[in-house]
């Protein structure tokens, strides 16, 4: 008798209501017919457009924040609800459709076939789909660049969103997720506890609608304080 393990997609969404109802219904549609026991925990980080109303009539999962804690937040409290009620996995996609539920499978069977902790998604592989601005492409570079030689391990997309862990990666998340930038220090975190990560080429979209909470991506004053951030994440206990 095969063990279906439970796996929770946690969605952090602010002011999503454009996207959101149709990337939980693709969330829905993709376990039905891969008989994956997916479920889709959305959590509201306090917007401030009709998403709580939308996600209150949709098949999720849905955690309003009472304040805005910014996708760190969001996202550790996806885990920690994750944790706390028995999944065996979680997959981090965005609320705005940029990361289609269709690629889900990847990452849960990398993560089986290679006994990682953690898989990443990744759009640097095999470089097909919304590959992304010129601007942001040169950013990630560079943090890959970085990451390198802090860790000695190369991330080709170490900014990705879409991300699936195991309840070991959880329970450590469970105490510290990183707060505003939280993809690329993450991928310190993995380093520095051992953690068996990998990356798997997938296919992402340009998003539905909504802004993006990172609009300055491409400016000296952003990647001057990821630099730090990720720095910091390198040095602390």
């Amino acid at each position: 008798m095969s063990i279906v393990n439970r796996i929770a997609v946690v969605i952090p969404a602010y002011n999503e209501e454009e996207s959101i109802a149709a990337v939980v219904n693709e969330v829905n549609r993709v376990s039905r017919e891969t008989g994956l026991d997916l479920t889709p925990v959305v959590v509201n980080d306090c917007s401030t457009d009709r998403t709580r109303e939308i996600i209150s009539q949709l098949n999720c999962v849905a955690l309003n924040l009472p304040i805005n804690l910014g996708i760190g937040g969001a996202v550790q409290t996806g885990f920690k609800y994750a944790l706390l009620n028995g999944f065996d996995y979680a997959v981090q996609i965005d609320g705005d459709g940029q990361h289609p539920p269709a690629q889900i499978p990847l990452l849960y069977n990398a993560i089986q076939q290679n006994n990682w902790d953690v898989a990443i998604g990744s759009r640097f592989i095999t470089n097909e789909g919304f590959q992304s601005t010129f601007m942001r492409r040169v950013g990630i570079a560079y943090f890959q660049w970085l990451i390198r030689l802090l860790t000695g391990r190369t991330v080709k997309d170490a900014t990705s969103g879409m991300r699936m862990f195991n309840r070991k990666t959880l329970a450590l998340f469970y105490r510290y997720y990183p707060d505003e930038y939280p993809e690329p220090e993450a991928v310190i975190l993995f380093s520095k506890n051992n953690l068996r990560f990998g990356e798997v080429p997938v296919q992402m979209n340009e998003r539905m609608g909504g802004v993006s909470s990172i609009r300055s991506f491409g400016t000296v004053y952003y990647m001057f304080k990821v630099t730090l951030a990720i720095i910091f994440s390198y040095l602390r206990k």
